[in-house]
């Protein structure tokens, strides 16, 4: 299982690369591309952790134990959330003496049923770091055209 340092920018990073590694693999397994139909394949592909920071994820844990339904979220995040709430909760019986954020940073490191974002979100990340993406690559000539 990673480390959780607390870095947002890295945990960013990091979920711009399984973004990435995800289109190509999509990209690869398609006869056709129709870019809509992949950015959705995308958000809905299982994933490394869950795309929030432990702190974040136990300060939304500590909400619903405090009786908070999450209505005022988008949907999406929503559902993420309670996925995160519900594995917070199994890690709980198996650790009792571990604290809220220990589990909130232990559950978010699991892997994810899916990117939780949206088909239009996914594609804004990805074509904001397309270029940097293939450059590293050694593809940005292929792509740049």
């Amino acid at each position: 299982m990673a480390k959780y340092n607390g870095s947002k920018l890295e945990c960013s990073e990091e979920r711009i690369n399984a973004l990435m590694v995800e289109y190509d693999r999509c990209i690869m397994s398609c006869s056709v591309v129709r870019r809509h139909e992949i950015f959705k394949k995308i958000v809905n592909s299982p994933c490394s952790r869950f795309w929030v920071s432990g702190f974040r994820a136990a300060v939304v844990m500590a909400g619903i134990m405090r009786g908070d339904d999450l209505s005022g979220m988008r949907p999406l995040k929503r559902e993420m959330f309670h996925e995160i709430y519900r594995r917070v909760l199994e890690l709980q019986k198996r650790h009792p003496d571990y604290s809220l954020y220990r589990l909130a940073c232990l559950a978010v490191l699991q892997p994810a049923p899916k990117f939780y974002m949206s088909p239009s979100s996914a594609k804004i990340m990805f074509y904001k770091a397309k270029k940097e993406w293939y450059r590293r690559k050694g593809l940005l000539r292929k792509y740049s055209h």
